[in-house]
C-alpha cells in the first residue's frame, strides 16, 4: 500500500483521514479540493485540474482525498489501493453539520483563500447539504460497479462502514520512519 484514494461522501471526513494515513505512511497527502478550487470558489478549468492532478500524483508514495470524476481516471489509475468510507447517512450529516458550522463561525481558511459561509451553506444551490442530499444514495450504488470494472481490478477496495472501524483500521498502519 503506497499509493491511495480515500473516497467517500461529502463531510465523511476524507481529508482527516487521508492525512493521517499520509502520515503513517511517511507519504504525501493531495487534497483535490485543494487542485480544483481557485480563490472566490471559481472552479479550476478541466484541463488545468486535471493537469494538476497528474502532476501531484506522479510521486510513488501518496494519499489523494476526495470524489472528482474529472481526475478520477488518473487516480485510480496511479493508485493501488480504495478506502472508501462508507458511513451511514446520519453520521455524515452529522459530520458535515459539526464541520460546516465550526468553519463559519471560526471563518477557517480552506484552498486558496476560500471560507465557508453561512448564507451559501444553508441558503443556496451550492450548499454542502444539498450536495450530500443529492450524491450520498447515488455514491452508494456507483462505488461498487466502478470497482468491478477491469480498469480498476488492480485495485485493493478497503470498504469502512463506521467511524469506528476507519479508526481501528488507521491505527493498524505502521507510522513509517
Amino acid at each position: 500500500m503506497k499509493r491511495v484514494s480515500v473516497i467517500g461522501t461529502t463531510g465523511s471526513g476524507k481529508t482527516t483521514f487521508a492525512r493521517e494515513l499520509a502520515r503513517r505512511m511517511n507519504a504525501r497527502h493531495i487534497e483535490l479540493d485543494a487542485l480544483h478550487w481557485e480563490p472566490n470558489w471559481i472552479e479550476a478549468p478541466r484541463e488545468i485540474f486535471r493537469a494538476r492532478v497528474e502532476l501531484a500524483t506522479r510521486g510513488a508514495a501518496w494519499t489523494v482525498d476526495g470524489n472528482y470524476s474529472q481526475a478520477r481516471d488518473i487516480v485510480w489509475a496511479r493508485a493501488d489501493t480504495i478506502v472508501w468510507l462508507d458511513y451511514p447517512f446520519p453520521v455524515v450529516l452529522w459530520r458535515l453539520s459539526t464541520r460546516t458550522f465550526k468553519r463559519v463561525f471560526t471563518r477557517e481558511e480552506l484552498w486558496n483563500h476560500n471560507r465557508e459561509n453561512f448564507a451559501t451553506q444553508f441558503f443556496t444551490r451550492d450548499s454542502l447539504f444539498l450536495w450530500l442530499i443529492q450524491t450520498y444514495w447515488r455514491r452508494r450504488r456507483e462505488y461498487p460497479e466502478l470497482f468491478a470494472r477491469p480498469e480498476n481490478q488492480h485495485l485493493a477496495i478497503v470498504q469502512l462502514n463506521s467511524p469506528r472501524r476507519a479508526q481501528t483500521w488507521l491505527e493498524h498502519i505502521t507510522v513509517e520512519t
